[in-house]
This record gives structure tokens, C-alpha cells and sequence, in this order.
């Protein structure tokens, strides 16, 4: 085993197309109809403030990612901002939730792939594709880059498409925006959370971008902005095209609202979508893996760095052994759910480092961290004890890992 740095093989393009790939996936997709349940016409007002919460974790990422540029994220900022115990507790909550985010990207892509596809081959469709992934990030992070590159590339095709399509046919009629109350935007906020949260996996790849002080910081804003412009522009469209009401009941929103000959593109366009979300979660989730295995958090085996591919291929290969497993059990609205309430939780301490930081504005770290509480306690119910759950459990694994030394 070796512990050593990872190569620094990514420039700016491959990190903005590698958190593209990470945000324009299966949430595009799946998040805007139960959004709309929640929030009805004010889709757009929840669209904005999940983007502001999202634009306000991603400075504080970026300030925070030009200091500390190793890989590792708001683990290693926790950790050196706020103390070891908040390192670990963040890089618990991404560990764990983008592992359910890992399931339910798998599954969205089964669905997509596969429609009509029953037991028990469905999960074993799952667990193949994990398996692929999983093996593309094993040969190294510029192939996935690559690969990303691609998958985005087709993915931003058939969404222009779609979003052509649906600017030509005739409008439902009814309000694009509308207050139906604070409970249902900030739920509504918090579910479209969900498919902005890929930015700051651009930080766990610290020790792979070259100049990571410069191209970090630049490559977060980049990928959001362009994100946030795709999301509102499908999200007017949608609600123009169909209304607020035939959005919320679709399970399909974007293939049900372009014309019949286009929707077979969209199911694949959105396959493709969940397949680059995917392979960034696996590469953001291994590279964290690896930064607490190598501070003893996690099994210190977890630490290797392969000789020839420059890659934690333990942590990869353990990770997807337990996204194959969840993939294979789990039901995709309670991994969203759950990997939403860790992931806010994981942004929250990013936040409270970045406050910790001399001769800046803290507004943004401050309104960030409101802003990651207020969401993430508006989730279901089941989500929040679920998340709470997963967040004590890890507490005490350290307490006791603290106490046995």
C-alpha cells in the first residue's frame, strides 16, 4: 500500500465539465415534478432559492478550495477551520449520502434505460452499470473526465433539443409563478437542492486539477451559473407547456412535454444524464474515502493509491461495492431524500469553516449556512429522521474510535 499525492492531470475545462456532468444529471430529470407537487406555480421561486443557497456554498467552497487545494473538501475544511470532530462529521455526511445519491442515480438510469424491466433483472442491470462506472474511474480520473466530457456533450444535445421542441407547441395556460406558502417553496427548494448539489465535488479533486488555487475557484461559479441557466430555462418551459398541475402528476415531465417522435431521445438523453452524474459521484465520493482513510477515520487500507493508474482504487472499488448493494435494495425517493439531508449537512459546515476566514465578507458564508438549516429540516419527514439517524450514528463511531485511543 501507498499513500502518496494523486497526479494533477485536469485544467479548467475538464473541471467545469466534470461538475456539469456532477449537476446536469438524473436531477434535471426527476426533481422538477415532485418540486412542483410541493410549490405548484412557485416552482421558479423555489428554483431561485435553491440556486442562491447553492451559489452561497459555492464561494465558500471556492474560498476555502484555494487554501486547502488537497483532496478531500469541506472534510479537510471542517477539520482544519472548525476541528477534527467537524471535518469528520462532513466528510461522514458526503461519504454516506452521496453513496445513496450513487443508488439513486443507478436506479434513475435502470428507469430510463429499461422502463418496463422487472425483477430480479433489474438489479442486476444496476449493478452492472455501477460495475462499468466503477471500472472507468479504476483506469483513472482523466478518462473519466473524458468520459464525462462526452455523456455532458450529449446530454446538453437532446435538452436543447427538448427545450426547442416545447418552445413550439402551444402553452397549457395557467400562472408561471405563483406564492402557494412558505412550507411548499422551501420543500420544493430543498428537493431542487438535490440536482444543484454536484458543484463542490470539484473540491475533493484538489490534488488531480493543475494550479488548484486558480482553477477551483473558477471552475465551481462556471459550472453553477451554466447549470442554473439549463434548470430555469427548462423549468419556464415546463411549466408553459404543461402547467404547473399535468408537471406535478408526470413521472416523465420533459419527455411527456415534447412531441412523441422526440421522447425516445429524451429517455436516453436522460440515461446518459444519470450515467455522468454517476461517474463524478463515485470519483467524488472515493477521493473523500480517501482523505479519511488516510487521517484514520475510515480503515487505513482504504488509503492505497494505485502505482500505475494514480487512482484510490480501494476506495473506488469499496464504494462501488456498496452502491451495487444499495442499488439493488433500495427505493429511489428515500436515497434522494436522504442523500439530501447529508449533503445539506455537509455544504453547513462548509459554510461555518468559510466564517472562520480573515478580511472577507462572511454574509455569503452566513446566509449559506441559513440556508442549508432551513432546507434541510423542510425535507419530508422521513428524510430528516433518516439523515438525523445517519448523523448520530457516525458521531458515535467517533466518539468511540476517540475513546479506545
Amino acid at each position: 500500500m501507498r499513500s502518496t499525492p494523486l497526479a494533477r492531470r485536469l485544467g479548467l475545462a475538464d473541471a467545469v465539465f466534470l461538475g456539469l456532468g456532477s449537476m446536469i444529471g438524473a436531477g434535471v430529470f426527476a426533481a422538477f415534478a415532485p418540486a412542483a407537487r410541493a410549490a405548484g406555480a412557485g416552482l421558479l421561486i423555489a428554483l431561485v432559492l435553491a440556486a442562491v443557497v447553492a451559489y452561497c456554498n459555492a464561494m465558500s467552497s471556492a474560498r476555502l478550495a484555494a487554501i486547502y487545494p488537497q483532496s478531500g473538501g469541506t472534510y479537510v475544511y471542517g477539520r482544519e477551520r472548525l476541528g477534527e470532530f467537524w471535518g469528520y462529521l462532513a466528510g461522514w455526511g458526503f461519504v454516506t449520502g452521496k453513496t445513496a445519491s450513487c443508488a439513486a442515480m443507478t436506479l434513475t438510469v435502470v428507469a430510463y434505460a429499461a422502463p418496463g424491466l422487472g425483477q430480479p433483472w433489474r438489479s442486476v442491470f444496476a449493478v452492472a452499470v455501477v460495475a462499468a462506472l466503477t471500472a472507468v474511474n479504476y483506469f483513472g480520473v482523466h478518462r473519466s473526465a473524458l468520459a464525462t466530457r462526452v455523456i455532458v456533450s450529449c446530454t446538453l444535445l437532446v435538452l436543447t433539443a427538448a427545450a426547442v421542441a416545447m418552445a413550439t407547441r402551444p402553452a397549457a395556460g395557467g400562472p408561471l409563478v405563483a406564492w402557494p406558502g412558505a412550507d411548499g417553496v422551501l420543500e420544493a427548494a430543498g428537493l431542487l437542492f438535490f440536482a444543484f448539489a454536484g458543484y463542490a465535488r470539484l473540491a475533493t479533486l484538489g490534488e488531480e486539477v493543475r494550479d488548484p488555487a486558480r482553477t477551483i475557484p473558477r471552475a465551481i461559479p462556471l459550472a453553477l451559473g451554466l447549470t442554473l441557466v439549463v434548470y430555469a430555462a427548462l423549468a419556464v418551459l415546463l411549466l408553459v407547456r404543461l402547467g404547473p398541475a399535468a408537471l406535478a402528476a408526470s413521472p416523465d415531465p420533459i419527455a411527456a412535454a415534447v412531441p412523441g417522435w422526440l421522447a425516445p431521445a429524451v429517455r436516453v438523453g436522460a440515461a446518459l444524464a444519470a450515467l455522468g452524474s454517476l461517474l463524478a459521484l463515485i470519483l467524488g465520493v472515493s477521493r473523500t474515502t480517501l482523505a479519511m482513510s488516510r487521517d484514520g477515520h475510515l480503515p487505513r487500507f482504504f488509503a492505497a493509491v494505485h502505482p500505475r493508474h494514480d487512482v484510490p482504487h480501494r476506495a473506488e472499488l469499496g464504494v462501488g461495492l456498496v452502491v451495487a448493494v444499495l442499488a439493488a435494495s433500495i427505493d429511489l425517493r428515500d436515497a434522494i431524500g436522504f442523500s439530501s439531508f447529508a449533503v445539506l449537512t455537509y455544504y453547513a459546515v462548509a459554510n461555518a469553516a468559510a466564517l472562520t476566514l480573515r478580511g472577507a465578507s462572511r454574509i455569503v458564508a452566513v446566509l449559506g449556512l441559513a440556508g442549508c438549516v432551513v432546507l434541510a429540516f423542510s425535507l419530508p419527514l422521513p428524510s430528516v429522521l433518516a439523515g438525523c439517524g445517519a448523523l448520530a450514528l457516525g458521531a458515535a463511531a467517533y466518539g468511540v474510535r476517540r475513546i479506545r485511543r
